[in-house]
């Protein structure tokens, strides 16, 4: 299942199943195709760092932000060629104090490029992004762990846009695929017969929606759900449906 989710709202806002012997490259452009994103931002991760992906966004009147790894090389050994070249690129540096752990993520970006290899097979390309983040761990044996991210985007922003905006994209692990699976038990569902998967992950998604929706109950989505099967009135509440 690929789904979008949007970040300031806290929704699903629609999922398309990959069919048989395909994989998200061909789902992506099937759901961009059911959704209105004209002004909005797309952030997706490796798999759909596609051109065609990065031209369908474009012709719907959408930004792109697309991670870029292996599965595209050249463009992957270009871009980290263009920062070790860089002289003045813009920098934003971003710390995150909790949890045991110090995490500091420094976001550079250039626009100013020019080896990029068919850099006009990227739909209006104009700026590439770098996250290098360092996690140290207080009270803790465990090794610092250092990463390097790289990104495209047709947007020219500041670094400190492009920080928030990639670390948002996040928010679809611990906000959605974390909380299905720990309020849900999603992983362990063993739901295969038919439509029966796809069926089941859309009524999850609608619960969830509802559910983070629900502003009145100050507990978390497991805690509201058991509550909403206990307590009609509340259940009535949830599904926004008067008694």
């Amino acid at each position: 299942m690929v789904s979008a989710w949007a970040c300031e709202n806290n929704l699903v806002l629609g999922q398309i199943k990959t069919a048989e012997k395909t994989n998200e490259i061909t789902a992506i452009p099937q759901l961009l195709d059911i959704l209105d994103i004209a002004e909005h931002t797309v952030t997706i991760d490796a798999m759909g760092c596609q051109k065609e992906i990065a031209e369908k966004i474009i012709n719907n009147d959408a930004n792109y932000i697309l991670a870029v790894k292996a599965n595209q090389a050249q463009l992957l050994e270009d871009v980290i060629d263009e920062f070790k070249f860089a002289k003045q690129p813009d920098v934003n540096v971003d710390e995150d104090l909790g949890h045991g752990r110090i995490e500091t993520r420094t976001c550079s970006v250039i626009t100013d490029f020019k080896f990029i290899e068919n850099q006009k097979d990227w739909k209006n390309l104009a700026s590439l992004i770098r996250i290098e983040s360092i996690r140290e761990f207080k009270n803790s044996d465990k090794a610092t762990e250092k990463a390097t991210r790289y990104y495209i985007s047709n947007l020219e922003d500041k670094a400190n846009v492009f920080q928030n905006s990639i670390r948002s994209h996040w928010a679809i692990e611990n906000k959605l695929h974390w909380t299905l699976d720990v309020a849900f038990a999603e992983d362990a569902s063993r739901k295969r017969n038919q439509n029966a998967a796809q069926n089941y992950s859309v009524l999850l998604k609608i619960a969830l929606n509802l559910l983070k929706n629900e502003k009145t109950e100050k507990q978390g989505i497991k805690g509201k759900r058991l509550k909403a099967a206990w307590d009609e009135d509340y259940l009535m509440k949830v599904l926004n449906l008067k008694v």
